[in-house]
């Protein structure tokens, strides 16, 4: 009451008009200008993150740029030089933050949701936005080799039984070689560290303490080194076991400027306090004499546990354990087989406690990145891992029956719906009651949040909202609306399936009069506008957030293979929002999306349109030599410039993407074979994938060249009958699947 009492207004008024600065409230207007009015101007949670994301950017503002004689992580090496395509003019910039190079790669166990992460240049952050160790070589003649500072660096992801990353330098006669994995020793995770130099004229190998992680500065206050235990403790929390005492132990502050200018010194103490936050560390050892020398660190994981999901050895699955059951893909493109495998690793890793779509900058839960990384998840088999997530979502619904990731983002009571009907169909098994419980909750809400029908275009939709970010500012998204209506035809589907044929009926109803109000909608928009195709919403034209309309065709197919609508916004995408080969969304992501780009494949795959093959190629090539996609990459550097560095609604999309190359459904038939790439069968070498789970049944395809013809075998699980399926393999006749347990003899067109 006493706010609204206040003439704070007025007083916010005047002293901005007192100090020469613009109104706030009448600016906050004009902004608000450009979106649809909405009960939700901004999540509140994004917000949130913003401000955390720049408070650093402002950190790195003051930190760097005054001190660029430190050795600094790769991006800011690269961003900063005047000389190299990542360079970006600071002027003006509000922050400084990564925005050429948001690219790592997370290491972890199958059941630990702790995951430090790697940068292409070997830096090395073992704890959620924590501090990096770093690993340098000096030779005799005192040149020094810095990874982030060189241009070409060799780093591999061994996903073999394990998740193991190695980063291998050269120069001049300096080969540095890092691994890094993490393990469990007495019980506990550890992160064990692999150092090994071979030098022809060696003087130290460093141990680096850096006060920063691939987003910018994070801030150490005190190092202390205990000798007798060779351990570094870190703000007198984490430590850091040296498993050789070094020949010296070097501190620095940020007055005295970093460590690397201090390694001609002799040790003088064994701790430092930095009341900047701006401490640095250097275990040096000796390398005089020697041709080769290996170091092995090891950083216990405990400290994350006590927030994070962690389970005890004696539950930590291994990986052959978890994937045991899983479709496997067998290809003879290196490139192809190595990023599925890697792919797969990735989902089961960002999925330990609550699915995350990200080590780093997204660990944190959205509705929609884990409806699709579900779907990827139960398309390899791994349902008793969703069914552990899905019975996590009803504490996620309000009251009003909204499931609530973030504030304005309407999509998600479909996604949510939809997913449970995937799982169902997909795993053959029902949901529990406490999951069941929330479904016509969830169907309640949506009746209740649609607009009422009158003569405007969103009559009968849902309100404004944020939606998806990379769409635009609040407004009445198709994107949410085809959401709710795949999740509204899901919920009739399993409450049939629960025996509850009323409600069935009802949800039903709803969805078809859900389904006439969007298309009505559509049909109002200006020709001007639409361009025969369907923008973000009813009252944008057509531009590159008319991808999130592309829903209605993949994964929703809401709407028949080429619809003519569907089709034409496919052909203004491709047409409009391509660079070099892959998808670029101008706004928020302002970079190529990988994610996006299959979604595309996909639909070609849909209408037969072979142009899925390009598609599917400019990904791999974009993927990073670890195996991993960025949110979005700039289409200069390569680099990652928006979201995480390893984002798992990509990795998502890749396996869904390979999965339905060898088995997608359409309505109620099974499409086999009709995205096999013709390089693959050049050999005897058998080509196959799965088991996969479909509604139909679990099933697995292999195909082998005999001679001039091919030989396709099934071996179908509990597959319901009747089961409609076609063979439709590029360059062969298509054939009609009768038996489910056999071989088919396909000959050339």
């Amino acid at each position: 009451m006493l706010m609204k009492w206040i003439p704070w207004k007025y007083f916010l008024r005047r002293t901005a008009k007192t100090y020469d600065i613009i109104d706030p409230l009448t600016l906050l207007a004009r902004l608000r200008g450009f979106a649809q009015p909405s009960e939700i101007q901004e999540p509140i949670e994004l917000l949130r993150e913003g401000i955390k994301f720049h408070a650093r950017g402002l950190i790195n503002t003051k930190a760097i740029q005054h001190n660029l004689d430190w050795i600094w992580p790769f991006w800011v090496e690269k961003q900063y030089n005047p000389n190299d395509p990542s360079f970006i003019p600071r002027a003006f910039s509000f922050s400084h933050i990564n925005l050429t190079h948001r690219n790592w790669t997370a290491l972890g166990l199958p059941n630990f949701s702790c995951y430090p992460i790697i940068d292409p240049r070997g830096l090395v952050t073992p704890f959620y936005n924590g501090w990096s160790l770093d690993f340098w070589v000096v030779s005799e003649n005192g040149r020094k080799m810095i990874p982030s500072k060189l241009q070409d660096v060799e780093q591999y992801l061994e996903t073999e039984d394990m998740l193991r990353l190695k980063t291998s330098c050269r120069l001049s006669g300096i080969h540095l070689i890092q691994s890094a994995e993490v393990v469990i020793t007495d019980g506990q995770p550890v992160l064990d560290i692999s150092v090994h130099v071979q030098i022809s004229s060696g003087r130290w190998l460093v141990t680096a303490l850096r006060p920063y992680n691939p987003e910018g500065i994070q801030f150490i206050e005190r190092v202390s080194f205990e000798p007798s235990r060779k351990v570094l403790v870190v703000d007198n929390r984490e430590r850091i076991y040296l498993e050789e005492t070094p020949e010296k132990i070097l501190f620095s502050t940020y007055a005295n400027g970093d460590v690397i200018y201090k390694l001609e010194e002799e040790e003088e103490e064994n701790a430092v306090r930095c009341p900047v936050g701006m401490a640095t560390a250097a275990a040096v050892y000796n390398l005089r004499g020697l041709r080769e020398k290996r170091l092995t660190i090891r950083i216990p994981l405990q400290e994350e546990t006590s927030s994070y999901t962690f389970c005890p050895s004696q539950d930590v699955q291994d990986w052959p354990s978890v994937l045991e059951n899983t479709a496997r893909l067998s290809v003879p493109d290196e490139n192809t087989q190595y990023l599925y495998d890697t792919a797969v690793k990735t989902l089961i890793l960002l999925s330990a406690g609550d699915i995350v779509p990200g080590p780093y900058t997204y660990r944190r839960f959205w509705f929609r990145d884990a409806c699709f990384m579900l779907n990827a998840l139960l398309a390899i088999g791994l349902t008793d891992r969703c069914r552990r997530i899905l019975s996590k979502f009803p504490k996620r619904q309000k009251r009003s029956g909204f499931f609530h990731s973030q504030d304005g983002e309407w999509d998600s009571n479909g996604q949510v719906l939809w997913i449970y009907n995937r799982y169902e169909s997909l795993s053959g098994q029902v949901l529990d009651h406490t999951i069941r419980d929330t479904i016509y909750r969830a169907v309640k809400w949506i009746r209740h949040k649609r607009l009422p029908k009158n003569n405007t275009a969103h009559a009968g939709l849902l309100p404004p909202g944020f939606s998806a970010e990379h769409l635009g500012p609040n407004d009445y998204y198709y994107w949410d609306n085809f959401w709710t209506l795949a999740g509204l035809k899901a919920a009739a589907k399993m409450e049939k399936r629960y025996g509850s044929e009323s409600k069935s009926a009802e949800v039903e109803r709803l969805a078809n009069d859900f389904k006439k109000s969007i298309f009505d909608s559509i049909e109002k928009i200006p020709e001007k506008h639409s361009h025969g195709g369907i923008p973000a919403s009813p009252y944008r034209r057509m531009d590159a957030g008319a991808i999130g309309s592309m829903v209605a065709d993949y994964p929703l197919q809401l709407t028949p293979p080429g619809e003519q609508r569907i089709a034409e916004t496919l052909s203004f995408l491709m047409e409009n929002c391509f660079h070099s080969g892959a998808f670029f969304q101008d706004m928020i992501h302002s970079g190529v999306n990988v994610y996006l780009t299959l979604a595309i494949a996909q639909s070609l795959l849909r209408n037969g349109d072979d142009r899925y093959r390009l598609l599917i190629r400019t990904v791999e090539e974009l993927a990073t030599s670890t195996g991993q996609w960025p949110e979005a990459i700039h289409p200069l550097t390569g680099g990652g410039c928006m979201g995480d560095g390893q984002h798992g609604w990509a990795a998502a999309e890749w396996v869904m993407m390979i999965r339905n190359l060898f088995v997608r459904e359409e309505g109620h038939r099974l499409i086999l074979c009709s995205g096999i790439d013709s390089k693959w069968l050049q050999t005897a070498t058998p080509v196959s994938f799965g088991p996969t789970p479909t509604p139909f049944g679990k099933i697995s395809i292999k195909i082998v060249r005999i001679g001039h013809k091919l030989e396709v075998s099934l071996n179908a699980d509990q597959m319901h009958i009747p089961t409609q399926g076609e063979i439709h393999l590029p360059g062969y006749q298509n054939q009609t699947v009768y038996h489910w347990q056999g071989t088919y003899h396909l000959n050339k067109l």
